[in-house]
């Protein structure tokens, strides 16, 4: 029997918004690795990250080899980005 997952998107149009914002903190925290496999979002990215990712090429981030730190440091930052999102969109009401 397959695994279903727990994390259930109350809104499921967020989803490439989430992958996309996990490939930027992961690029952002220098896991992107030349030419090693995985999705490639480097190059949508590359604008505006600026020269860090664009110097790497086309960069990937290996996550069934990425260490349980590193892989911890991306989620606690998507999360605290949510919360400065949520708290920035309070403010303007």
């Amino acid at each position: 029997m397959p695994r279903r997952s727990r994390n259930i998107k109350v809104v499921p149009e967020s989803k490439q918004a989430l992958e996309q914002m996990k490939y930027e903190i992961a690029a952002e925290l220098g896991l992107v690795t030349p030419g090693m496999g995985g999705s490639d979002y480097s190059s949508e990215f590359a604008g505006e990250l600026g020269a860090g990712i664009a110097a790497v090429g086309a960069g990937q981030v290996q996550w069934a080899n990425l260490a349980t730190r590193d892989a911890g440091a991306v989620g606690g930052m998507i999360t605290r980005r949510l919360i400065q999102q949520a708290e920035q969109a309070l403010g303007r009401l």
